[in-house]
């Protein structure tokens, strides 16, 4: 099995995993490796701050892609602090939600726009 360690201070270059952009830089890391069946793990060490927008564009995006059983067996977050784990899980159960619905979702909107 191939491992990818992508230490995210190093990815981004600081403490604060903040930025949407860094979050879609990291994505198309991740995404490269599972496309390659390469097993990723995520290191937090000597991240102070983490968003939801960074952890939206970065893992929340991977279940637009990849069902939970491949994510689940390909990707691991090491050293993340406990409030972070919370908020992961949080971005997760919505993305999980979102992307199975998404056809539902974009009706709605477009209806609600007038848009056809």
């Amino acid at each position: 099995m191939k491992e990818l360690h992508v230490i995210v201070f190093e990815q981004i270059g600081g403490t604060a995993a903040v930025s949407t952009e860094d979050g879609k830089n990291l994505y198309q890391r991740i995404d490269a490796a599972f496309s390659n069946d390469i097993h990723v793990i995520l290191d937090f060490n000597n991240i102070d701050l983490i968003t939801s927008a960074f952890l939206n564009a970065s893992i929340g995006r991977l279940y637009s892609k990849y069902d939970s059983p491949f994510i689940r067996e390909h990707l691991k977050v090491t050293n993340m602090a406990r409030d972070d784990l919370a908020l992961l899980k949080i971005v997760v159960d919505r993305a999980k939600e979102y992307f199975a619905r998404t056809d539902v979702i974009d009706n709605v909107i477009r209806d609600s726009l007038g848009d056809e």
